[in-house]
């Protein structure tokens, strides 16, 4: 069977999302994780758009092993040799560059003519190969472009020294006929292009990115570009574990495989949704919460005759586990140590005696813990950054009661170490603590989308809760969880306004270095 290589682009593409702004540790996490997935390529930002996104790149790059790490990179020399200064450190160092090539881009962004553009693709690529054995070169909106003026480009790219083409599909505008035809078509006319791996890269906007993307592979493509739950700009990209189940279940149709960790699937969907607050739809293929669930009683009674009267994937196949209660309150530190290292944490003995302090402390209120909670503990500690001074929630409670107007009283701690403490009304609860912490924060919120969702099952189950507001313009994404919601609603909300000041001084840093 041909081997399909996976190009994972969660932590560039992924993180354009709308609302997710992810911090150097919290990306770290991810890259780590997806390097246990299987990816064979994983891009980990975008260098030159800013100092942290340039440290993230830097790090991961001089961390993970065992996938190839890329960056993304205008065909701008300042932006590729910003990129090298990042990515140089990676065990097989790789490039991606792009530039649009649809005459509605190049027209009315770019303002080049096709021969302008062709001259920046070539010196740019040139460029590259100057720093980067691997180059991946992308025509931004292949897709609307003009089939010949694509051969005329990519044949000239090829020659400049690119070893990846790759043919987006940028704003999931194809059918997976069109698309697969495009592949077909420089396949078949573009001189040397057996001498490079052809990427497919897919949006869906008209909800058809996966199946695009297995059309292309089908006629030629020898990779995919994907990301953790798509999760991308506007609609999305294509889903990752959505096209290597795909590609696994119906392999007896399309005859190709990827380097894929099946098992592992579960657990980086969780952290990807945990860490960019991005909930999985329920129904959602393969991760969501009802990709096993059997409602109706025909499916129930054929399921107890033969699993495969309606079950085509077994949870076993991504990892999911039946989510059995594994520790308790009377669980040493030696038993919490082994499970964390079996759930795959690698933690300093420091920040495993204070995920055991939050473990003990949530076993006080919890009869059991589930490997969902342990998850949490374990992935909080494991993302903590050094030590900055930052708002921090000392106590909230709220007065509340049918009839009565909805009172919030919090303390909190604040950058300069001093107590604070304010009192609110609201319409409810919540409104009452986010009103009560706008006044002790220095700056002005405002709040865009608030969540609250249970992790795991039960009424003593935690909760989590997102936040997503502007703190002096600037949207941030905050996220908690505590048993008490309100609690972590607190705390989410503050998070989101910590993200926010320590982003503001590692770009006043940056521009004092």
């Amino acid at each position: 069977m041909q081997k399909i290589d996976v190009f994972d682009t969660t932590l560039r593409d992924g993180e354009q999302s709308a609302g997710i702004n992810l911090n150097t540790s919290e990306k770290l996490e991810i890259a780590k994780q997806l390097e246990k997935l299987g990816v064979d390529v994983m891009e980990a930002g975008f260098p030159a758009s800013s100092q942290g996104d340039f440290e993230a790149v830097k790090k991961i790059a001089q961390t993970v092993q065992s996938s190839i790490v890329t960056g993304l990179a205008r065909a701008v020399k300042s932006d590729i040799d910003t990129s090298w200064d990042a990515l140089k450190y990676g065990a097989e160092p790789h490039l991606h560059i792009f530039l649009a090539t649809s005459p509605i881009h190049m027209t009315h962004k770019l303002k080049k003519t096709p021969d302008q553009v062709v001259e920046i693709a070539v010196e740019s690529v040139k460029h590259a190969k100057k720093h980067f054995p691997l180059v991946q070169w992308s025509a931004e909106d292949a897709f609307r472009s003009d089939p010949d003026f694509l051969v005329r480009i990519v044949e000239k790219v090829i020659q400049a020294g690119a070893t990846t083409i790759n043919l987006p599909d940028t704003v999931g505008y194809a059918t997976p006929a069109e698309y697969g035809a495009m592949f077909n078509y420089l396949k078949n006319n573009v001189k040397s292009i057996d001498k490079v791996k052809l990427s497919a890269h897919c949006h869906n906007d008209l909800g058809m990115a996966v199946a695009n993307s297995i059309a292309a592979i089908q006629n030629g493509a020898d990779q995919v570009e994907a990301t953790i739950n798509g999760i991308g700009e506007r609609a999305g990209n294509a889903a990752l574990e959505e096209l290597a189940v795909a590609l696994h279940i119906r392999k007896d149709v399309y005859q190709y495989e990827t380097g894929i960790h099946f098992q592992e699937i579960k657990r980086t969907s969780q952290l990807v949704s945990q860490l960019t607050g991005m909930a999985i739809q329920a129904n959602k293929a393969v991760v969501g919460k009802n990709a096993f669930a059997h409602e109706s009683g025909i499916h129930q009674d054929g399921m107890l005759k033969d699993r495969s009267t309606y079950e085509i994937i077994t949870p076993e196949l991504i990892g999911e586990t039946s989510n059995q209660l594994v520790l308790g309150k009377h669980s040493g530190r030696h038993a919490f140590k082994n499970k964390a290292v079996e759930l795959g944490f690698d933690l300093t003995d420091e920040k495993i005696n204070d995920a055991f302090k939050a473990f003990k402390a949530l076993a006080d209120k919890k009869k059991q813990i589930s490997e969902d909670d342990l998850y949490v503990i374990l992935t909080d500690q494991q993302i903590q950054e050094d030590d900055t001074p930052v708002y921090e929630l000392k106590s909230v409670q709220v007065q509340y009661g049918n009839g009565s107007i909805p009172t919030a009283s919090v303390s909190v701690k604040n950058p300069e170490g001093e107590l604070l403490q304010e009192a609110s009304t609201g319409s409810g609860s919540v409104e009452a603590i986010c009103n009560t912490l706008e006044r002790l924060v220095k700056g002005k919120v405002h709040l865009l989308d608030y969540r609250v969702t249970s992790i795991g099952k039960g009424r003593d189950a935690l909760g989590e809760a997102v936040v997503n507001l502007t703190y002096n313009g600037k949207s941030s994404t905050g996220r908690d969880v505590a048993q008490d919601v309100l609690e972590a609603s607190a705390k989410a909300y503050l998070n989101a306004i910590n993200r926010q000041i320590v982003n503001e001084r590692n770009r006043s840093f940056a521009k004092s270095v």
